[in-house]
C-alpha cells in the first residue's frame, strides 16, 4: 500500500499551484470508492458520514454524496480552508481502509481552474500518486495543458510517471 502521507502532499502543493502557476482552488474536493453492499462496509461508510457530518459544524466544510453511472460513490467536500478538505479526504481513505476495505477505493479529486477552466489533480490510491486531469467538454481533454502542469509541479506532488495510468474521469460531480 502506498504511503497515507502522500495524500497530504497536497497541503503544500495547492499553495504553488496558486502563487506560482496561475490555479484557483474551487473550494471543493471528493473521494470515489467502489461500495459493497455489505452490513459491515455499509456501516463503515455510515458512520463515516456521521463523523464528517459532525466535524463539519466546527470546520464550516458541507458533505454531500452521489452515485455515478458507472456505479462508483461520491464523497463531495466544499470548503474555503483547503487543509480541512485534505484531512476529510484522509478520514474517509483511512475509515475504509481501516476497516479493510481499501481496495474499494479509487481516488482523490481536487478541483481547481486555470484562467476559468477546470483543472483537476487526481490522486490515485492504488499507486500513491497524482495526476492532472484537464477536460475540455464532452470526452476530450487538453493532454498538452496537463503535460505542463506537470512539468510545472515538478517534485512538490508524488505524479505519477506513467501517462497511460492517467485515467481521465469523465463527469466529476464537483
Amino acid at each position: 500500500m502506498p504511503a497515507r502521507d502522500r495524500l497530504f502532499a497536497m497541503s503544500t502543493a495547492y499553495i504553488t499551484f496558486e502563487t506560482g502557476m496561475g490555479l484557483t482552488h474551487r473550494n471543493v474536493a471528493g473521494i470515489v470508492f467502489q461500495p459493497l453492499n455489505t452490513a459491515d462496509f455499509n456501516s463503515i461508510v455510515k458512520d463515516t458520514d456521521d463523523l464528517l457530518r459532525s466535524a463539519a459544524k466546527d470546520t464550516g466544510t458541507s458533505v454531500d454524496s452521489s452515485d455515478d453511472k458507472y456505479g462508483y460513490h461520491w464523497i463531495i467536500l466544499k470548503d474555503s480552508e483547503f487543509e480541512d478538505l485534505v484531512v476529510s479526504l484522509n478520514v474517509v481513505s483511512g475509515n475504509l481502509e481501516g476497516g479493510g476495505y481499501g481496495d474499494r477505493l479509487l481516488c482523490a479529486v481536487f478541483a481547481f481552474e486555470d484562467n476559468g477552466k477546470p483543472v483537476y489533480f487526481i490522486y490515485n490510491f492504488k499507486r500513491g500518486t497524482y495526476y492532472p486531469f484537464v477536460p475540455t467538454g464532452g470526452n476530450t481533454q487538453d493532454v498538452e495543458h496537463a503535460l505542463r502542469l506537470k512539468a510545472q509541479i515538478g517534485a512538490e506532488l508524488p505524479i505519477e510517471q506513467e501517462l497511460d495510468r492517467w485515467f481521465p474521469l469523465w463527469e466529476i460531480p464537483l
